[in-house]
């Protein structure tokens, strides 16, 4: 029985250390900022007392949504000029998906840097117009791997302390027997 004990409390230590993961305990040190999961797409919300908007930011194009903060009604047709970092560009309204679009390549190509990059949205409507800012933080893909990975090692570790405690447990229960008694 004491060796089941010990099997228990070794899985308790295992299991405590893949909650922290490989690296040690950094879950707590950003508990509110926002997480943004390896490989997932760049993406940046803003809002103000009468607009909100979400962008997402793609290979060929900062897609951008934008509707009235109070009743969420898509803003549609209005004209958008976005601002980062010196660099300016007009969005080009497509009506059949009802978002905004920027596809200039100098911005673009600045956008998908790893960093955080600051945003300004000028939205101009028949009747309002206002500035949205937020922020777009890409992630370094190389640093966003290394902590995406199946930790395969923690993984065959588990795998082999089960099946050791399960070798131990086998011999522990097997009835001993004498040799050469009748």
């Amino acid at each position: 029985m004491n060796i089941l004990k010990i099997i228990l409390i070794y899985f308790a230590a295992v299991s405590a250390a893949f909650a922290h993961g490989p690296d040690g305990d950094h879950s707590h040190e950003d508990a509110t900022a926002p997480q943004v999961q390896a490989g997932a797409t760049p993406r940046i919300e803003a809002s103000t007392e009468s607009f909100e908007l979400v962008g997402q930011l793609h290979k060929g194009e900062l897609s951008i949504l934008i509707d009235r903060y109070e009743t969420n009604e898509p803003v549609l047709g209005g004209k958008l000029e976005v601002e980062s970092n010196g660099l300016k560009a007009q969005a080009k309204f497509h009506s059949d998906y009802g978002d905004y679009s920027v596809d200039d390549k100098q911005m673009l190509e600045a956008l998908a840097k790893p960093g955080k990059h600051p945003l300004v949205f000028t939205l101009t409507t028949a009747n309002e117009s206002d500035l949205l800012e937020g922020a777009l933080e890409v992630r370094d893909e190389a640093h966003a791997d290394n902590h995406s990975r199946f930790p395969w090692a923690w993984t065959g570790a588990g795998l082999l302390a089960a099946l050791l405690a399960f070798v131990l447990a086998a011999k522990i229960r097997r009835p001993k027997t004498s040799m050469g008694k009748k």
